[in-house]
């Protein structure tokens, strides 16, 4: 398996040091040949370790995105632009209606939030690899520096982050043996975070009458955050925007673009307008885009 050292770490926390039968950890930039292509992996500003593979072939350059994101994260690399003759795009957020907000404006709403509702829990779901560690790093570059409460869903990913060299600060277990505000359950006036699969669970129930949140760029559909019963809906995406989708294929000029995993039509139709031959491509195991790290 060739990857980066840290999805090849990651792959060995999610699905156990067998995962792979042999591993080839390449670092950014890197290249390798086989059978006469070149293979380079560069960032993808998704999660930590993400990357873009580059395949070069007698004078072509085909590069396959992956999941990818414009935004400054300050857990990963940032995304890398390649010249391509054909580019293999996601499309997760392909619609016009998708336009995320800055992170840091939507950090802000919780943390004033923390501030109206003192004697109430923050409870936070966000994905436990990527979506996780950025919403804490974000905190921490807001002026939060208080100890945050984790799930412990999230502490090995945590600990590889740092790990890494991500600083997340002060972590603690989230447990209903914390200590109670006068008035306030379990955790009062603390943020919380935990994956979108234990909000609403016997587990949440330990914090009495939490701010519930969700950090997910879906959270823009408002049905969405009423489906979830978010009260705090977050928009805060790993994933490239429609602005991002676009300005991307403007900035790469590729000779052809294939798109896949999300809303193939609409960007497809953007390429027509803009001159770009462009086709959707229907692979298994792809839905309608949303993902574990949207």
């Amino acid at each position: 398996m060739l990857a980066t050292e840290a999805t090849l770490a990651i792959m060995a926390v999610r699905y156990g040091e067998a995962f792979a039968g042999a591993r080839s950890p390449v670092a950014y930039g890197e290249e390798t040949v086989r059978d006469g292509v070149s293979i380079t992996l560069v960032p993808a500003g998704h999660v930590l370790g993400s990357a873009q593979v580059v395949l070069r072939w007698k004078g072509l350059t085909v590069t396959v995105s992956g999941d990818y994101k414009r935004r400054p994260d300050p857990t990963c690399a940032p995304f890398e632009v390649i010249p391509s003759d054909v580019y293999v795009t996601e499309a997760t957020f392909g619609l016009p209606v998708f336009r995320h907000p800055p992170a840091d404006q939507e950090v802000a709403r919780l943390l004033a939030s923390l501030r109206q509702f003192p004697d109430r829990a923050h409870l936070v779901g966000a994905y436990s690899l990527g979506k996780a560690q950025r919403v804490i790093r974000l905190l921490r570059e807001a002026g939060h520096d208080e100890t945050i409460h984790v799930h412990g869903a999230l502490v090995q990913l945590n600990a590889l982050y740092q790990r890494f060299g991500v600083d997340l600060g002060p972590l603690a277990p989230a447990t209903g043996d914390a200590p109670r505000s006068r008035g306030g359950g379990a955790l009062a006036g603390q943020i919380i975070l935990a994956p979108p699969a234990a909000l609403g669970t016997p587990w949440a129930d330990r914090f009495a009458e939490p701010v519930t949140a969700f950090a997910s760029g879906w959270m823009r559909v408002r049905a969405r955050a009423r489906q979830n019963g978010t009260e705090l809906p977050l928009i805060i995406s790993d994933h490239a925007d429609w602005d991002e989708l676009t300005d991307t294929l403007t900035d790469i000029r590729p000779g052809e673009v294939w798109i896949t995993h999300g809303r193939e039509e609409a960007l497809a139709r953007w390429c027509e307008l803009n001159g770009v031959p462009a086709r959707p491509l229907a692979l298994v195991g792809y839905g309608e885009g949303e993902d574990e790290d949207s």
